[in-house]
């Protein structure tokens, strides 16, 4: 239902329409997904910078469908307003994680995911629930006069559209230390949990690596960023928010009975809760020729930036069809004289996404340019004067090397934990809790290192190494800290973009048997499922499926196989 745009003495607004299935499924209990976003008329507002505050007249009450999502034109931003038993809530358009729209997302029970990272808010106060990003959104002030809805927008809150939770700031008084160990983004945000929960006491933030903790999934897709750019907080609002922050620290060994992190540089440092986030490490070749020159692997900013020159018309080789091998294979192929991908398998991605949808990921890297060779493996790499020049393998053809990217998966860095009481798994990953608590008191882990209680899986013991997931991890681990008892529970999101296309996946698909595909050569969805269960999607261009999806797993319901194969839950496919 279209609404028309009214006007006040401070403002105007026009109504960009969405359409939707309102076809209430009768086995999840979810309705009011929004598919896509229509202007029904330009805006007249006068720009955000022209007013400091703008009041809005939206429209009738009576013309606001109940869970249905409006976009509202507030000058040359827009505003989202939803109706709800319990009112009538106004929030932030762009997702704080990437500024991407929000208004095509999955909305359910006063909450909205945004289709392309899965990042969950709350309208009515916009906080974010579930992740990746740090921020929340900015909500409006709404009066209901004369069963007239009206907004109350000030300018500021237009201009930037992250907003971020106030936090406490240190006391002396308190005489508690956190130490977090690790430099990604369960640090981080376990820092600012912290702080926003009110914890007064020291915060030090230890990583191994000299910069600051930064937007890792972006290096193999923005491979000449700089450490700087890449950073998710400035050391400033790190400083203003009594975040200490210690670069190149490196962990070597842990005295839990004294409470004591003890680092290779010498230092140690006494804790009151300490949490362990140092992620995984590159696994090498152990093939002759392993040490030479430009024989690179992706961890670093300056790694992916050194990658990126040497690879200038030359020959790249990258050993490893994994997302890390074949995003950066996408990044360079521009620039490089000739891209070519090693891998032991016969497709890409095959054991996660399918045969069906790594083909087309597969074409369209053929399509580009990018050279395979599968079913293989290097078995010595040759150089001159110490530095790479081909690649020999074991199907007996030698390539052209001038630079080689490994990227065949990582190891939990853990070794500082030799010796330790904590319980690891028979991989290596340490052993938490549902509230990412270890088995000794006042040790708390996250993300890539973790095997903890999954959910989805019946709290079976799980290792997901997803940016998403370590930023969840951290948070509940600072909520568990405060003594909070707060459980983890979010649901496994990572996304790609290659070539310009998007591959999102929710769920955990491990030990799926079989997998329903929708979809045509534009856009795809795949459903992974074991018996009746569906336990993961993904898709290329097909937006916001996997965030409906993810939605439905977050409440706790299950998508079964039946509805799927007859698509009879109507507003998943519309």
């Amino acid at each position: 239902m279209g609404l028309n745009s009214s006007r006040t003495a401070k403002g105007q607004a026009s109504i960009s329409v969405n359409k939707y299935s309102t076809d209430k499924d009768a086995v999840t209990g979810l309705s009011y997904k929004p598919t896509e976003a229509v202007s029904e008329e330009p805006s007249l507002n006068p720009s955000p910078s022209e007013l400091s505050e703008m009041e809005v007249v939206v429209g009738p009450v009576e013309d606001l469908q109940l869970g249905l999502v409006k976009e509202v034109a507030v000058g040359d931003q827009k505003v989202l307003v939803v109706k709800e038993k319990n009112g009538v809530f106004a929030f932030g358009s762009k997702c704080s994680h990437y500024g991407l729209p929000l208004a095509n997302g999955a909305y359910c029970n006063g909450r909205i995911r945004c289709p392309f990272h899965g990042a969950c808010f709350d309208v009515k106060t916009g906080d974010i629930e579930d992740f990746p990003g740090l921020d929340s959104l900015h909500t409006f002030k709404v009066t209901v006069e004369n069963d007239i809805v009206k907004l109350t927008v000030p300018q500021d809150k237009l201009k930037e559209f992250r907003r971020v939770k106030p936090m406490v700031k240190y006391s002396s008084a308190t005489n508690k230390v956190n130490l977090l160990v690790g430099g990604g983004p369960a640090s981080l945000i376990c820092a600012e949990t912290l702080r926003q929960e009110g914890f007064t006491g020291k915060i030090i933030l230890a990583s191994k690596e000299e910069c600051i903790p930064y937007d890792r999934p972006k290096l193999s897709k923005t491979m000449s960023a700089s450490a700087d750019s890449l950073a998710l907080r400035s050391k400033d609002f790190l400083k203003e928010h009594d975040i200490e922050f210690l670069g190149e620290k490196q962990l070597v060994n842990i005295d839990s009975e004294k409470k004591k992190a003890i680092f290779k540089d010498g230092t140690e440092i006494s804790y009151t809760n300490l949490l362990l986030a140092t992620g995984g490490i590159p696994r090498s070749l152990e093939i002759p020729g392993n040490d030479l020159q430009n024989v690179c692997f992706l961890r670093t900013p300056s790694e992916a930036n050194y990658i990126a020159t040497e690879s200038k018309g030359k020959n790249a080789v990258i050993i490893g069809s994994s997302f890390i091998g074949m995003e950066v294979a996408a990044a360079i192929l521009e620039k490089a004289k000739s891209v070519t991908v090693i891998s032991n398998a016969n497709l890409p991605f095959k054991t996660v996404l399918g045969s069906h949808l790594a083909e087309k990921i597969l074409q369209l890297h053929i399509d580009k340019g990018v050279k395979f060779q599968f079913n293989t493996s290097p078995t010595e790499l040759k150089g001159n004067n110490g530095k790479l020049t081909s690649v020999v393998l074991a199907n007996g053809e030698e390539l052209p090397a001038d630079v080689c990217v490994v990227g065949i998966g990582v190891t939990p860095a853990t070794a500082y934990l030799e010796g330790s009481p904590l319980q690891k798994n028979s991989y290596g990953f340490v052993c938490v809790n549902e509230y990412m608590q270890t088995n000794v008191e006042g040790i708390y882990a996250a993300g890539d290192i973790t095997e903890f209680p999954l959910f989805l899986r019946s709290n079976e013991g799980s290792n997901v190494q997803h940016w998403q997931m370590a930023h969840a991890q951290g948070k509940n681990a600072a909520l568990n800290m405060l003594g909070k008892n707060t459980k983890i529970r979010s649901v496994p999101c990572f996304w790609t973009m290659m070539f310009g296309k998007s591959i999102r996946y929710a769920g955990y698909g491990k030990d799926y048997n079989d997998i329903v595909v929708h979809g045509d050569d534009e856009k795809i969805a795949c459903f992974y499922t074991k018996g009746e269960e569906i336990l993961a999607v993904a898709s290329l261009n097909h937006d916001p499926i996997v965030a409906k999806v993810a939605e439905i797993m977050a409440e706790g319901k299950m998508l079964t196989k039946n509805e799927v194969v007859n698509k009879s839950n109507k507003w998943l496919f519309n």
